[in-house]
């Protein structure tokens, strides 16, 4: 996302007005339980890219991907009205892949804390193979005798 402050604060208004939108004024049955993650906003305030997530199946995801995508031509008209820019951004929905990422990054620690907890029941019970400590050392002796 490019550091210009009128993009932010553009993002954070169609973040608003995109959420609004869908909570009450689409009516699309394909439309599932729907949240809006993020928008960014290009440095030249063309092009919005609206990230998602929806909570089910695939087949409630692929629907409400299908809803926003008709419903884009609406949402934009309002992002429009609502903001007052000279041109308003085209509008794009990708569907965030930060929950998908999180889960599977969450079985990865639980797969890991099983194999330490399966290591450390393994470590209890060993034994060295030869001496505690295999390092030469000098002989005490030697060390007086000098």
């Amino acid at each position: 996302m490019v550091d210009n402050p009128r993009a932010r604060k553009l993002a954070d208004r169609i973040k608003v007005i995109v959420a609004q939108m869908i909570d009450s004024r689409i009516k699309d049955p394909r439309l599932g339980f729907v949240t809006v993650t993020d928008v960014r906003v290009t440095g030249d305030l063309q092009n919005a890219s609206v990230f998602y997530t929806v909570y089910g199946s695939d087949e409630d995801r692929d629907g409400t991907a299908a809803a926003l995508k008709s419903a884009t031509g609406l949402i934009r008209s309002e992002v429009g009205k609502q903001t007052g820019v000279r041109l308003t951004p085209t509008i794009e929905f990708h569907l965030d892949s930060v929950p998908d990422t999180a889960a599977h990054l969450d079985a990865a620690l639980i797969e890991a804390r099983k194999r330490d907890a399966e290591l450390e029941a393994l470590r209890a019970g060993a034994r060295y193979a030869g001496d505690e400590d295999p390092y030469k050392k000098p002989r005490e002796d030697d060390a007086e005798a000098e």
